[in-house]
């Protein structure tokens, strides 16, 4: 059998492998990529069930904060795909200009435009998503720039907004309610992760012991974390999953503190509703450790 094609269709074969290769939006509908965990989370909900529209994490599941990330061929290749790239913004993505440098013809949504940052030391705090009502703003921002990048399905993603914002309404209800009346309000953390959630929940963080996720405090700095911690008279102490508890266990051997778990939801499962179960066991965590886990400074100082 031959199985020859004539010279004249080898140009429309090629054009067809390299739309296939690069992607092409009209053939494969309209392609979001996020930059990291929560912000998938937040437009996988905003684009929710529209026809042609595919919601792609450009990172692993695993990675975490963005901080110092260094962008891979993988994702090069994966935002070479894409029509829209959507990111936490607030300077959390570094690389964020190599990349629109490597695909310039990228649209782009900020998900943390016009929130309020915070900013320790001259640093601007890139975790806003932590804070519920934060993270609401996130979604709405997010469902803007779709409504406006891909007008012919406006009206589906202002209505999934909608859906997923009365969701976040209800769980931030649920955590005011849960938190109002809690002992203390003072908590010792790991990470920087936590200001904006802290701030939404009247909670104070008192000292923070790795400014960097990851990065082991030193003799002195652990030696300063364990001081302050008998200072305080404060018997939890808050690490998160997604990094080693050495140091939080080295300062609980020391106090005779507990160690427990705040999850700034930076990893987790890829389904719709994992930012809402994610907080919702936070909220239990910190009942149980603000309520039973604390003396106060009374009882302390009185010792």
């Amino acid at each position: 059998m031959n199985t020859w094609l004539p010279f004249r269709c080898l140009p429309a074969i090629v054009a067809a492998c390299l739309l296939f290769l690069t992607g092409g939006a009209s053939a494969a509908g309209l392609r979001i990529v996020t930059s990291f965990y929560p912000i998938y989370l937040a437009t996988l909900n905003v684009a929710r069930d529209i026809p042609g529209v595919e919601v792609i994490n450009m990172t692993r599941p695993l990675t975490g904060c963005l901080h110092d990330y260094q962008m891979t061929p993988r994702d090069l290749v994966t935002l070479e795909k894409a029509d829209i790239f959507v990111v936490n913004g607030a300077g959390m993505e570094t690389f964020l200009d190599k990349a629109i440098q490597q695909v310039p013809r990228l649209k782009l949504i900020q998900a943390s435009e016009g929130i309020p940052l915070l900013v320790t030391a001259g640093v601007v705090n890139p975790h806003v998503w932590v804070s519920v009502t934060a993270h609401m703003q996130q979604v709405e921002n997010i469902a803007a720039g779709l409504e406006q990048l891909d007008p012919d399905h406006a009206d589906l993603y202002r209505k999934n907004a909608r859906a997923y914002l009365a969701k976040l309404d209800t769980l931030r209800a649920t955590m005011r309610a849960g938190l109002q009346n809690v002992r203390t309000r003072d908590i010792i953390t790991f990470h920087e992760a936590f200001p904006y959630f802290a701030r939404e929940f009247g909670l104070t963080v008192v000292a923070v012991i790795e400014r960097e996720p990851g990065s082991e405090p030193n003799a002195r700095e652990l030696a300063q974390a364990i001081t302050l911690v008998k200072k305080t008279g404060i018997k939890a102490i808050f690490a998160e999953p997604q990094y080693s508890a050495k140091a939080a266990d080295a300062i609980a051997r020391e106090t005779g503190t507990t160690v427990y778990r705040l999850d700034p939801v930076v990893t987790g499962p890829m389904a719709p509703d994992a930012y809402l179960t994610i907080m919702k066991a936070n909220l239990q965590t910190l009942e149980k450790a603000l309520d039973t886990g604390y003396q106060t400074k009374q009882t302390s100082n009185a010792e």
